[in-house]
């Protein structure tokens, strides 16, 4: 249980470190090819970040699987919260930035939320799954910054922006559970369509 948790708060400490250096770059291309690295290093290191993790559920979805995932989501909550309120005293700026950013996001409708969140979890899931398949980095560094530059919400940054920008309200919480749900959707969506469409020597 601490092992799984304190890799969660790894993998939250590296996104809060990729949010910071998107949000301290003027140009967002650039912004967003950088917050790759905390991708690749979660990846390399096999740190546990719930986007990362969800999209193997439908392959293995044993109490292990579940145990991983929900304990490093956990970590991935107390990693974010605590490098936001570290980083809004040493960067009071990066602080206004997010706050700004937080209220933008809380305006948008549950569903336009939901949507968002379906379609960059389809994209971890393709960073991640490649990474592990093909061995190689090469999607990370596409995937991140299409989701990012397409306005996709990715529920752990999203905590990372909020606990930043120090919105700690009823509708912040409910704003990450709609985008952790949709994370999941999207994460599970390719692969339990694959697995419903194979025949029984792919499943096996």
């Amino acid at each position: 249980m601490i092992k799984k948790t304190v890799e969660g708060i790894l993998a939250g400490i590296l996104i809060a470190i990729g949010g910071t250096v998107f949000l301290s770059c003027q140009d967002k291309v650039i912004g967003s090819l950088f917050f790759s690295v905390a991708l690749l290093c979660i990846c390399y290191q096999g740190y546990s970040l719930f986007t990362g993790k969800i999209g193997f559920i439908p392959e293995k979805h044993d109490k292990e699987a579940f145990s991983v995932l929900l304990w490093g989501l956990l970590g991935n909550f107390i990693g974010t919260l605590l490098c936001g309120l570290m980083l809004s005293v040493a960067f009071p700026a990066l602080k206004e930035t997010a706050a700004l950013l937080s209220e933008a996001k809380l305006t948008q409708e549950i569903w336009e939320t939901f949507i968002r969140a379906i379609f960059c979890g389809i994209l971890m899931y393709l960073a991640v799954v490649i990474f592990r398949d093909k061995k190689t980095p090469l999607a990370i560094f596409f995937c991140i910054p299409v989701f990012i530059l397409s306005g996709f919400e990715h529920s752990i940054a999203d905590m990372f922006y909020f606990f930043l920008g120090y919105s700690f309200t009823w509708q912040t919480f409910l704003f990450l559970f709609v985008v952790l749900v949709g994370n999941a959707v999207g994460g599970m969506l390719m692969p339990t369509l694959r697995l419903l469409t194979a025949d029984k020597k792919e499943k096996q």
